[in-house]
């Protein structure tokens, strides 16, 4: 009986799938998720080159590109969550097959993130000193010099990687994930080739590994722009010389923009102060969460990916105000990003033994590394798809600021404060971080399946 239900079930949804009742087809998913999974993963992997590749210059400059970095992952989110916000509406103009709409949502997006990253350029320039001398604190002299030349040349591509990301958030809410990933290969493969040629070639010192990043994400941006521009896209820039601030199409993507980079922004000062935390455990610590953050980012990515597909999907869906497909494409969504956690995670515990000697670390170290990668793999499995792949139908639906809510929260209460209770208080070490970590996720993972559960996130309007 249960097999000839699920067999008349999988006929019904081939039937609806041919007759067009759904909007996304398989083919139009695989489209969708499969350059988007390349794309996650073609970051992490350049990442880990490139920071290869600085560590030639020596251990001055790898310090300088770390803290400078992390000033630049947190607007980068910033950017990414307002990208996100125009891209739902964007999204949700294309399921009610309003193309004016549609086309209005991308130019605000543009011209709003373009005129707020140059503001923030020019506020970084201006805070330099007090970015440098207090935010760092007090770091040695070579250090400093280093982060002074990385920040002064890496701060002039801020409003290129504002372009990238919002042209790269509308072209992922037309179904159009490839155009975005094609842009992050060339983008990349410009940055690791100026490393090499400045780098090893030339022999330069931190301005090597600063002028080919900010001239990749230069061209990255105008080339996003103009790709923007191209009236054969669905949604495109009619004239991009006229276009003019619209309060109405702004106050609804900044209504879903803020609200997710506020949310973004928490958690990145959230992992900051962690890692304040772990810093005070000694190198043993350091090492082997430095370890297990590098790849337990692997273990994610296929999850990442669902995010943005999730996003997408949902988004079109909700603008059709169709809310069964809604619930039908989420559970179809998360059953991916389920099955992309699972063979990720056992594809790493697998590699485990082998990743533990790459990394050459000493005894004490690997067992700690070993011990917080499997809890994590364990986890991940369990709850990641529930606490952060879920809520982006919830997003996408209007219902961002419960999610904000939530999430901050959580993150304030359990993932910082039961880190400093159970990493210091009752002694768990680094390891008691990323226990807090789970529980986080676990709070989140049940508050956001209750509030899909319900009905009210799909009577929100903006």
């Amino acid at each position: 009986m249960y097999f000839q239900k699920r067999k008349r079930g999988l006929h019904l949804r081939r039937k609806n799938e041919i007759k067009g009742n759904y909007l996304f087809s398989n083919r139009d998913l695989k489209r969708l998720i499969i350059p988007l999974v390349v794309e996650q993963f073609l970051a992490i992997f350049v990442g880990l080159a490139d920071s290869i590749m600085v560590s030639s210059v020596g251990e001055a400059a790898v310090s300088a590109v770390s803290l400078i970095d992390t000033i630049m992952v947190l607007l980068i989110n910033i950017f990414t969550a307002l990208a996100t916000g125009g891209a739902i509406v964007a999204g949700q103009a294309i399921g009610r097959k309003n193309q004016k709409d549609g086309c209005e949502a991308e130019e605000q997006l543009l011209l709003f993130s373009t005129l707020f990253s140059v503001c923030i350029m020019a506020l970084m320039y201006c805070l330099r000193g007090f970015i440098l001398h207090v935010v760092f604190g007090n770091i040695e002299p070579e250090v400093m010099n280093n982060c002074n030349t990385y920040f002064l040349i890496v701060t002039a591509s801020i409003p290129f990687l504002a372009m990238y990301n919002s042209g790269a958030a509308v072209h992922r809410a037309m179904g159009d994930s490839k155009t975005p990933m094609l842009m992050s290969l060339v983008m990349n493969g410009m940055n690791l080739a100026g490393n090499a040629v400045l780098l090893y070639g030339l022999g330069w010192g931190i301005e090597g590994a600063a002028i080919p990043t900010t001239l990749s994400r230069a061209f990255a941006g105008i080339w996003m722009v103009c790709c923007m521009c191209n009236r054969k896209k669905q949604l495109h820039i009619r004239s991009i010389w006229k276009i003019r601030p619209k309060g109405a199409v702004l106050k609804k993507i900044l209504h879903l923009g803020i609200p997710y980079s506020l949310e973004n922004s928490m958690f990145q000062l959230g992992k900051i102060l962690v890692l304040s935390l772990v810093s005070s455990f000694g190198t043993t610590s350091i090492a082997a969460n430095a370890v297990a953050n590098n790849v337990c980012n692997f273990a994610i990515i296929i999850g990442m990916s669902m995010n943005y597909a999730l996003s997408a999907v949902s988004a079109q869906c909700v603008g059709a105000g169709d809310y069964s497909q809604v619930r039908y494409y989420t559970k179809r969504l998360m059953k991916y990003s389920y099955a992309g956690l699972v063979f990720m995670n056992v594809l790493i515990i697998a590699a485990l033994p082998l990743i533990i000697r790459v990394y050459n670390l000493s005894q004490e170290t690997g067992v700690l590394a070993d011990k917080i990668i499997t809890y994590h793999a364990i986890c991940a499995v369990l709850i990641w798809a529930v606490a952060f792949t879920l809520p982006n139908t919830l997003r996408a639906a209007n219902d961002v600021a419960f999610c904000m809510w939530v999430s901050m929260a959580s993150m304030w209460i359990f993932r910082i404060g039961f880190s400093f209770v159970l990493a210091k208080y009752l002694g768990m070490g680094v390891f008691g971080v990323w226990v807090a970590m789970t529980i986080d996720w676990l709070v989140r993972a049940a508050v956001f399946l209750f509030r899909y559960r319900g009905k009210r996130w799909e009577r929100k309007k903006i």
